[in-house]
């Protein structure tokens, strides 16, 4: 195996990988914590898709319910389409142009999972239930990295997208190969904001607190420094030890979507949160975490960085590896493409604007 933690950054532009149906059958399941503090907010008054949703229970029998909708909503064709690799939308290359500038600026901190190795295997002996986005001469791409231990729960930050801070955590994240449990807590937040400021004391951000360790902190070198320690091997990135030249990079970093995933825009709570596949570098992920922090959304998310187990998770799950990917509990509803997702969140969350009278 080569190590190539020091060659710099790499970004997969939404390559997938397909996979026979019978191979489908036999994904795991990955197990989905939802903490007991989270309240359940009804949807009344809202839009919601219908849709036929399946379950298996403990015998193995499928059970299939309707998500009964208020109002139901009309669900835009471009929804229902395969994943398209190396693909972006034509209204959406100035929104992907400005969430790269963070690649060079970060040098592609979070693209890589800690230890961060590759190889190469025959296609032949190579697993059918593996990631690889890349085939050269009958041989594979192997990618493979060295998490530390692994919280039993997933660790709950409240932030937003517009704070260098909190960006710095999110690469810590995305190295560590960490499950998050994200509060968003824009601008004006209704939400999750008053509810941090009431736990921590402080209207500060980041603000990450750890159900496995009863663990509780602001500040994001602390942040980072404790994360590392318990869930990594000690030692914190170079590009996230620099002090002033860290936070400094990281603000640059947000200058091409200045302005995007700071302000709140009035929405309707999720009975249950949504569950996202990302990892920080990616500017497809990018505007769609933008847009779930704006609507004030809790999602579950799954870092992808490149030698993450999770890519081939996400390829059991769904039959094809690309982020971002998007599963919505509370409708049924999973799907990838960065631009047909933020068009699913604004409108099936985001609350009417007031009629003047």
């Amino acid at each position: 195996m080569v190590d190539m933690a020091k060659l710099g950054a790499g970004l997969s532009l939404g390559a997938a990988t397909s996979m026979p149906n019978s191979t489908r059958q036999l994904h795991r399941t990955m197990l989905l914590r939802m903490p007991s503090s989270f309240q359940n907010v009804s949807a009344t008054g809202r839009r919601f898709l219908c849709v036929r949703a399946e379950s298996k229970d403990a015998s193995g029998t499928v059970e299939k319910t309707d998500v009964s909708p208020n109002e139901p909503a009309t669900i835009p064709a471009r929804i229902s389409k395969e994943p398209r690799r190396f693909f972006v939308r034509s209204d959406q290359w100035l929104n992907i142009l400005g969430g790269s500038i963070g690649l060079p600026l970060r040098l592609g901190t979070g693209a890589f999972v800690n230890g961060y190795k590759v190889g190469f295997v025959s296609a032949n002996q190579f697993p059918s239930e593996k990631y690889s986005f890349f085939e050269i001469a009958g041989w594979k791409l192997v990618e493979t990295g060295k998490p530390g231990a692994r919280p039993e729960k997933p660790i709950e930050l409240y932030e937003f997208e517009g704070c260098p801070f909190c960006r710095k955590v999110r690469e810590i994240v995305s190295v560590l190969d960490l499950d998050v449990l994200y509060y968003p807590t824009p601008k004006n937040g209704t939400t999750f904001r008053p509810k941090a400021i009431k736990m921590g004391g402080k209207k500060q951000f980041p603000y990450m607190v750890d159900p496995n360790t009863g663990v509780s902190m602001y500040e994001s070198d602390d942040i980072i420094k404790y994360l590392v320690e318990n869930y990594g091997d000690g030692n914190v990135p170079l590009a996230l030890s620099l002090g002033p030249i860290t936070t400094i990079t990281a603000g640059l970093a947000m200058l091409g979507r200045a302005g995007k995933g700071g302000k709140y825009t009035p929405s309707q709570l999720p009975a249950e949160p949504l569950r996202l596949w990302a990892y920080e570098p990616s500017p497809f992920c990018k505007i769609v975490r933008e847009t779930l922090v704006e609507l004030e959304l809790p999602h579950y998310y799954y870092s992808t960085a490149r030698g993450s187990t999770k890519r081939d998770e996400l390829l059991l799950r769904s039959g094809h590896f690309q982020v971002p990917y998007l599963e919505d509990p509370n409708t049924g509803v999973q799907m990838f493409e960065s631009a047909d997702i933020v068009e699913y969140l604004l409108q099936t969350y985001a609350l009417p604007a007031p009629q003047a009278s």
